[in-house]
């Protein structure tokens, strides 16, 4: 089915009076008969969703115009006001936009702020009565990402997550639409696309590649073409007819929910809703389950279909006394001179562990998430048995990391798996049991079905495991590297995920370790391993 929103609210407003440096969510309060007549507007148009006046509705933004303490009181009214105006004719989307500042580190906004911005925000449009959370214009995928985990906690509503992208491809912070879709679609979006920025033409792309990395519904809003400056004046140049062509291609590509952004009015909604009625939706096929990591600007794909992906685990005080003591005393110099080195060496994924005694491990570890997701587009794998510093490095982290790792030991399934689901991690499955290592294949493979169920009733699925084949050194157990071959094949076997494992374990303690790790690397890759 094929959805249409309406299009532009500012410019309707300025229309019917609103003046230069009024608050337009204001006019919920204020004006309601204005707002209402806007909505009754794009109804008529063949509107199926109407978006609510509070773009600019959360207490952060509102604190510009001295209303912060009304942002309860405006989201309210504003869902009010538009299911009067649709009568019964169509959903209502509770529109949050972005708060007008960058999250730390690229700005000064912290992201607890954030989220409790958009959590109240999110909360007032449930109570007044919204068919939809909409999170739109986002030009920062943590931004994003801060409104969509306050939306899914504040609220039981659908949420659409809309991303703006320059010509280039990317959001302003960097962001492309497979990262994006990827990284909202673990973290629970259930509408996923792009609004303003750019033209119809000029989305199309970003629809195709929207559609190429989601089941999710995807969403569309353009500008009425590209903004030009006129006189003083930004105009938008396309016309509803012109618009309104671009409609079948649009839906070709894989939206079903389509609108207008910037410079749309109510001729062009029409003229969008004629031409969708005519267009069958696109049949996109489900796309394979693939495990998907991402940072703020780039994904990562480990599937046994493509070449081996290289995981860094340099950043491990564990055994390296001077990182070890780096860390303790807060610098993290050595961190992240280890994340480049890696990074440039060709590791695709860097794990990383601030396992030191005598410090607190979340602040470390969200400090450490933090800085080195600034100086690095890889994607991070956060390695701690503390599920409060795990908490706190996916918290903050800007992408979908890995959880390194989820043990078939009661209580590490029980605190880290829920966190997983809530933050849209993988998790890397390590088949390690209360009674320790299991010495044969076939008991590590049942110590991977016991975390594969947990996982399943959590809610995880294909595509969001990772499973480790448990090396040990063969200088301590002679069997050690026959055991882990036939783990691997047997994995394969049985469960078709990708497997890693921590390569080197196998000659420690030994002479010659590089050709014993190279050696037993090419058995590795010919019995199953795809991220050493």
């Amino acid at each position: 089915m094929i959805h249409i929103f309406d299009g532009a609210t500012g410019t309707m407003l300025q229309a019917a009076g609103l003046k230069a440096g009024e608050c337009p969510e204001l006019v919920n309060l204020e004006r309601p008969a204005m707002m209402r007549k806007i909505h009754k507007t794009y109804i008529e148009a063949g509107a199926t969703i109407l978006e609510t006046n509070t773009f600019g509705g959360c207490a952060l933004k509102l604190e510009h115009y001295g209303l912060a303490e009304k942002a309860r009181e405006i989201n309210i009214a504003a869902v009010h006001i538009a299911k009067e105006a649709a009568a019964g004719r169509a959903k209502i989307a509770g529109s949050m936009g972005p708060t007008g500042r960058f999250i730390e580190p690229l700005g000064d906004l912290d992201f607890e702020a954030a989220y409790q911005t958009y959590f109240e925000q999110a909360a007032a449009l449930e109570e007044g009565g919204a068919d939809y959370i909409l999170i739109e214009t986002s030009i920062d995928i943590q931004e994003t990402r801060a409104a969509l985990l306050a939306a899914k906690e504040a609220t039981k509503l659908p949420v659409i997550c809309q991303l703006s992208y320059s010509e280039d491809g990317r959001t302003v912070t960097g962001t492309d639409p497979e990262t994006a879709a990827v990284t909202l679609d673990a973290l629970g979006a259930d509408i996923i696309g792009v609004n303003c920025s750019l033209g119809p033409e000029q989305l199309l792309p970003v629809v195709r590649t929207l559609a190429a990395s989601t089941n999710k519904p995807v969403s569309v809003q353009p500008n009425a073409g590209l903004p030009q400056f006129v006189a003083g004046k930004t105009i938008f140049p396309m016309g509803p007819e012109d618009f309104a062509r671009w409609v079948p291609d649009l839906i070709a590509a894989g939206a079903t929910y389509l609108g207008g952004c910037c410079g749309t009015t109510p001729e062009h909604i029409r003229a969008i809703a004629a031409a969708a009625a005519g267009c069958p939706e696109a049949k996109r096929p489900p796309l394979a389950p693939r495990l998907r990591l991402t940072s703020r600007s780039q994904t990562t794909v480990i599937d046994a279909s493509l070449p081996p992906v290289l995981i860094g685990e340099r950043i491990n005080p564990t055994g390296r006394k001077k990182l070890a003591a780096e860390i303790k005393d807060g610098s993290l110099l050595a961190v992240k001179k280890e994340a480049i080195a890696q990074s440039r060496a060709g590791a695709r994924v860097l794990d990383v562990n601030m396992g030191v005694a005598g410090i607190d491990q979340a602040a470390a570890m969200k400090r450490a998430v933090r800085e080195i997701s600034q100086i690095t587009t890889t994607p991070l794998a956060l390695d701690t048995s503390d599920a409060a510093a795990l908490e706190a490095g996916l918290r903050i982290y800007p992408g979908r990391a890995l959880i390194n790792s989820v043990s078939a030991e009661p209580e590490r399934i029980a605190r880290f798996l829920p966190l997983a689901k809530k933050y849209g991690a993988a998790i890397l499955c390590l088949p390690l049991t209360e009674n320790g290592v299991p010495k044969t294949a076939e008991e590590r493979v049942a110590a991977l079905q016991l975390i594969l169920d947990a996982a399943r009733k959590e809610g995880l699925t294909d595509g969001d495991f990772l499973l480790d084949g448990l090396v040990m050194t063969v200088a301590a157990e002679p069997h050690a590297a026959g055991e882990t071959l036939n783990t691997l094949r047997l994995y394969r076997k049985k469960f078709g995920y990708p497997a890693t494992m921590g390569l080197s374990n196998i000659s420690y303690g030994l002479p010659n370790r590089p050709l014993i790790n190279s050696t037993f690397f090419a058995m590795c890759l010919a019995a199953g391993l795809d991220a050493p």
